[in-house]
């Protein structure tokens, strides 16, 4: 199959978020199945060109943002030797030192223009470069106008006659919702087109609404998160997703083992394995060292790395720090974000300099060393797409500490000690005092060697590779290949 990923992010070029992790490792994967896949994102500011050999193409291009029209250009460079990835350059929409908006976390306040040049560029570069998708895997809201762009206004566009769209939901909270009156005639779309079952949702012009109305397929990143989303959770778009039900796919991320490694990982001072994990206390001591910490391999040592927002729980988290530190117990927290939750952590960080180490800098390698020296991670969320930093945690030894939801409800398992079974500590009703009871619980099993060493054992035997995802991703690009057939044939019949 020929497959285009198209998204607002992709590691190592760009990063927010788990959305970069997906797209810039599930095509190493579809490439070792042997499809051709390519990669298209816009061309940051803070994407460094010459750290990263990109090239430009020969194409000078051109699309229309309302009635005004925007040139563009295509750079161009090799993900891991073999996989294409294409660069929307443009000075106006994308030389900015963010990529969705300032650090104080506000929103540029042109995104909806700067994502629907986005979305006609990746369609125009793609024709350019004459790559004739099978399947064109849109993610999250900022390409959600592709699916229906291909539908309404590239509709009769022959290039585009046997390409299938999937649309990823990756966080179901941040949806693109924008003034109808002026978005409508700003995308290109016709009034006929803004109807409650296409592109009207409450009013407004919701660009994940339209990529959930006129995709073939929806997936989104765990199994829970599919079920949830049709419901309660769905922020909204539960009725929509609940019309398309089967449609809807719920695929778990996985993670690159061969980059996160404790056996081979040059950012933690020493390696270990499942098989001997006697050095993750070198890793322990070492980290503590960093925060200024008393070195004491019996102090209970709690990391935690995410983005700070009330999504992840920070409200839970600043609640129990207070109550839990009192105790031979260490916490260090590596994060960014929301300004209220920073300066609220490094104001707990000044009343217990001993206890807790705050860094509010995305620090990669500390992020290393945090996973192999803690000795269990706080992942408290309130709602979790999927996750990835508890199953990082899981490939170091480290045991997390989670609410029931979401994708990490289908990959933490509570902790028995009576069966010995499970790989976590679980609490499934969202309170401080259930987050501080999950803590003590760890705690005392942590002071217990064999059940804690039983509990390591557990976490190291847990696999959530992307070899496993990508079949699954192979059977849903063939279900959205198959409805495109059939919706061909409808069309010629009528």
């Amino acid at each position: 199959m020929n497959i285009l990923m198209v998204a607002a992010e992709c590691v190592p070029f760009v990063k927010t978020g788990g959305l970069a992790d997906v797209v810039g490792t599930l095509p190493k994967y579809l490439k070792k199945k042997g499809h051709d896949v390519r990669i298209i994102i816009p061309k940051y500011r803070t994407i460094d060109g010459a750290k990263f050999g990109l090239e430009s193409l020969p194409y000078k291009l051109s699309v229309f943002v309302g009635k005004e029209q925007e040139n563009f250009r295509i750079k161009t460079c090799m993900l891991d030797g073999d996989i294409p990835v294409y660069f929307i350059e443009n000075l106006r929409y994308f030389n900015r030192l963010g990529v969705y908006g300032d650090d104080s976390g506000i929103g540029y306040g042109d995104n909806r223009e700067r994502f629907i040049f986005f979305s006609k560029a990746a369609i125009e570069a793609t024709k350019a470069l004459l790559f004739r998708p099978d399947i064109i895997h849109c993610h999250d809201w900022h390409t959600g106008l592709i699916p229906a762009y291909l539908k309404t206004v590239n509709l009769n566009d022959g290039f585009f006659w046997n390409t299938s769209t999937v649309y990823t939901i990756h966080n179901i909270a941040f949806q693109g919702s924008f003034d109808a009156a002026s978005t409508l005639p700003m995308a290109g779309f016709s009034w006929e087109d803004y109807k409650s079952d296409k592109l009207e949702f409450y009013n407004t012009f919701n660009y994940m609404k339209a990529g959930l109305a006129y995709t073939d397929i929806i997936s989104t990143v765990s199994p829970t998160y599919a079920k949830e989303i049709q419901g309660p959770a769905g922020k909204g778009m539960e009725v929509v997703l609940q019309t398309r039900k089967n449609d809807v796919f719920g695929i778990l991320n996985g993670i690159d083992y061969s980059y996160w490694n404790p056996e081979t990982d040059k950012n933690i001072v020493a390696n270990f394995s499942a098989q001997d994990y006697s050095n993750k206390k070198l890793c322990k001591t070492a980290l503590q060292e960093y925060c200024g910490f008393k070195q004491d391999e019996n102090t209970f040592v709690i990391g935690s790395v995410g983005r700070f927002d009330m999504q992840k729980g920070f409200d839970l988290i600043m609640d129990v720090i207070s109550k839990v530190v009192n105790q031979n117990i260490q916490i260090v927290i590596l994060g960014s974000g929301d300004r209220y939750i920073k300066d609220t952590m490094l104001y707990l960080k000044s009343l217990y300099p001993d206890k807790l180490a705050v860094f509010t800098e995305y620090n990669e390698p500390l992020a290393h060393q945090i996973y192999a020296g803690a000795d269990a991670f706080l992942m408290p969320s309130k709602f979790e797409p999927c996750g990835l930093s508890q199953i990082i945690a899981l490939a170091y030894g480290t045991i997390p500490i989670v609410n029931k939801t979401g994708g990490l409800s289908d990959t933490i398992q509570d902790f028995s000690t009576n069966t010995l079974k499970g790989n976590g500590f679980v609490f499934d009703f969202y309170k401080g005092e259930q987050l501080e009871f999950a803590i003590w619980r760890a705690y005392d099993i942590y002071k217990n060697s064999f059940l804690w060493n039983r509990l390591i054992s557990n976490a190291f035997a847990c696999h959530y590779s992307w070899s496993q995802s990508v079949d699954e991703y192979e059977k849903m690009y063939k279900v959205a290949i198959d409805r495109k057939i059939a919706d061909n044939i409808y069309n010629k019949n009528i």
